[in-house]
């Protein structure tokens, strides 16, 4: 860079810009300016404040609390179980009526376990043993029931055999039944109370329909005709998922409640209504995927006569039921506002465009917009001085 360059660019760096405006009386551009003005102010009036609400606040601190009854009775008589009636205190886990419960609809039971030494299970692969060295004595069984105790079990004249463990004996060996125990649960009933408050705005809201008739929630269903009953049949909320009730039942799985509230204040209480959406929130795998279902053990220990400790270990199949409450959120007008003042600046720099390098006297144009000043002398963009260019507002006809 030479001399010359380098001056320029040091002096330069001392310019000042300050805005110049100049009229056109140009009447296209005039009445392209006006319609891009137009056209902004309408996106903002009609579409986002009309449409969009875009006017309105959003209490972000929504409180919610959620209520979960289980109603239903069933009969099954089975070889460990004999006959038995079951309620919502045998199938039911937790009992409390939290947001999250779930449902058992199938069992793998072992009864009368108690604590001593016997063989473990066959299909536990480190289990398996040829002499007492392969069983460490004190060393747990890896994915096994109980700690080995030093000899390998071996059937008759079978070389191989499973290391002996010190459990709860029995142990678990049966494999999940081919149908579900409480197949017929498809017909027990969901209670779900959902009470919301937007503390923002003091506004309170229940899905429970406001009446004084105690009869109400005992006879009605939720449906389309009666979306303010909170009782739900659990057969008609797993096919709302897409699912079958008796595939899920064998084997468990999770389903998710979701009640939404979206509700806009400008309008009466009454138009505040919340909206369910069901899913099913396990994977579903083709056949008998070992990822498929949902399933946990729990225990109901008991003393005999001579205060022997017994217990009966249960695998239980089942649902998971998951419900949430939520609500949509709206954009605040001083973000509306902002945009609109943006747009109507784009429509300027866009008529400046058109002014300056799109129509047939865009350098008569270019010259009265962009004017330089030396040392108290104007220049004008031709090289001539021209006094009147100096004026910080001027009017310029095509």
């Amino acid at each position: 860079m030479g001399q010359a360059g380098c001056k320029g660019l040091y002096q330069s760096l001392f310019d000042y810009k300050t805005e110049k405006y100049v009229i056109a009386k140009n009447k296209k551009v005039g009445l392209l300016y006006r319609l891009l003005q137009v056209s902004i102010l309408t996106y903002l009036v009609v579409w986002v404040f009309l449409l969009k609400k875009g006017y309105q606040d959003t209490d972000t601190s929504l409180q919610s609390s959620i209520i979960t009854k289980v109603k239903g009775v069933t009969f099954t008589n089975t070889s460990e179980l004999g006959e038995r009636l079951w309620d919502v205190a045998d199938y039911v886990i937790p009992p409390q009526g939290e947001n999250v419960f779930f449902v058992i609809t199938n069992l793998i039971v072992t009864p009368n376990q108690r604590q001593e030494t016997c063989a473990e299970s066959d299909s536990i692969s480190d289990a398996l043993c040829y002499e007492d060295s392969d069983c460490p004595p004190g060393k747990p069984v890896m994915t096994g029931n109980g700690v080995r105790t030093g000899r390998c079990l071996r059937v008759e004249n079978m070389t191989r055999g499973t290391c002996e463990i010190f459990a709860w004996c029995p142990v678990e060996t049966k494999s999940r039944p081919e149908k579900p125990l409480l197949g017929k649960a498809e017909d027990f009933t969901i209670y779900i109370k959902n009470f919301i408050r937007f503390p923002k705005f003091n506004f309170f809201k229940t899905n429970v329909l406001d009446t004084k008739d105690l009869k109400y929630l005992k006879s009605c269903h939720f449906g389309p005709k009666d979306p303010y009953c909170p009782i739900f049949r659990l057969g008609s909320v797993v096919k709302w998922t897409g699912s079958n009730f008796q595939e899920i039942a064998l084997q468990g799985g999770v389903i998710g409640i979701q009640i939404e509230w979206d509700c806009d204040l400008d309008k009466a209480p009454s138009e505040c209504n919340p909206r369910y959406y069901f899913s099913r929130l396990d994977s579903r795998f083709p056949g008998n995927s070992v990822s498929s279902g949902y399933n946990f053990r729990f225990a109901k220990y008991y003393r005999d006569g001579a205060g022997v400790e017994f217990r009966t270990l249960m695998k239980a199949y089942g649902i998971r039921f998951d419900v949430m409450a939520g609500k949509f959120s709206i954009i605040p007008t001083v973000i509306n506002v902002g945009s609109g003042v943006a747009l109507m600046g784009v429509g300027s720099f866009l008529c400046d465009l058109v002014l300056i390098y799109l129509i047939k006297k865009s350098h008569f144009y270019r010259n009265k917009k962009f004017e330089e000043v030396r040392s108290g002398h104007p220049v004008a963009a031709n090289g001539k001085a021209n006094v009147e260019q100096l004026q910080n507002l001027q009017t310029v006809e095509a």
